[in-house]
């Protein structure tokens, strides 16, 4: 039998907790190589908005983005499905819920198979670009991250026809903003990333706002949707007192109108930003109707892969 001291045992226990730690953290990469296009307006430093000063204490608030990045959560090798989804955290086009509506999506996003690419949009808004409108900038970011997770598709081991977005509040309106103006001329091309096609494969919006023409239960007159638009899933609680859910159902009907293929969960309770975290009450489960979605469009097929 093999003997070991405990003061051994304790190295080989740390050296295999960092490595676990390794592992569990995101590759980042910038999302632009140089200058970030149609950028402007000075800004301090990148920060975490103290408990006092952020918007909801639930959440790690972050600012003052003049860099975006995308963090990469690839799953393991006997879940992976090849399936990835860029994520876009809420926050008004102010701050981004980072955890909340960042982290924890992608862990929920790989503890079934699909790489969850967390985007860190430019954030706040610039001068100039105030409510009800919403920022233009993140759709630049949104578009060129796309194109950014298609370039590295076999590196990641990512099927790069079955990339997807999901995005909350803020972020769910930047979900549709990039599903629809896949065909539309944002910027100029800068590099090879940018070759690849930036129209998502399939868009999940999850409570989000600047939909609805506020008070008419219109869709607002600057949403197209092209014929090419590719699926989309909606969820919203009826009871959310930031977001009315009447910009998930005005925009569900203009979908059906075009022909769209889209599916819509409205639930009684929720409020705003109750993310994936688990609670009692049945919106909680939107992400089990979410997966069930995927697998009936035809995108999330389990795939047997050893580790």
């Amino acid at each position: 039998m093999y003997s070991i001291s405990f003061g051994t045992l304790i190295v080989v226990l740390l050296c295999c907790a960092s490595t676990v730690l390794a592992v569990e953290k995101p590759l980042v990469l910038p999302v632009w190589k140089d200058k970030v296009a149609g950028d402007f307006g000075t800004f301090g430093p990148e920060r975490v908005r103290p408990p006092s000063d952020a918007p909801t204490p639930d959440a790690k608030w972050i600012t003052s983005v003049t860099k975006p990045t995308i963090s990469v959560f690839l799953p393991t090798k006997r879940k992976n499905t090849g399936v990835a989804m860029v994520i876009c955290p809420g926050g008004g086009y102010w701050n981004l819920a980072w955890d909340l509506e960042g982290e924890e999506i992608a862990s929920w996003l790989n503890s079934v198979g699909i790489a969850g690419i967390v985007l860190k949009y430019r954030v706040p808004r610039r001068p100039g670009q105030p409510e009800p409108l919403p920022a233009p900038g993140p759709l630049l970011d949104a578009q060129r991250a796309m194109r950014l997770v298609r370039s590295h598709a076999t590196e990641w081991h990512i099927d790069p026809h079955r990339i997807g977005i999901v995005g909350f509040s803020a972020g769910g309106h930047l979900v549709i903003s990039t599903a629809s103006n896949f065909d539309n001329k944002t910027y100029e091309p800068s590099d090879e990333i940018d070759q690849p096609s930036c129209r998502p494969d399939f868009a999940v919006a999850v409570y989000p706002g600047y939909l609805e023409e506020k008070g008419t239960g219109r869709l607002a007159e600057y949403i197209h949707i092209p014929a090419q638009m590719p699926p989309v899933m909606l969820v919203h609680a009826t009871d959310d007192d930031v977001a009315s859910s009447l910009n998930s159902v005005v925009m569900y009907q203009a979908l059906l109108k075009a022909g769209i293929s889209s599916e819509l969960h409205l639930y009684a309770k929720g409020g705003h930003g109750f993310g994936v975290r688990k609670s009692p009450l049945p919106c909680s489960t939107w992400k089990d109707r979410c997966v069930e979605w995927l697998r009936g469009q035809g995108f999330l097929v389990q795939t047997s892969k050893k580790e």
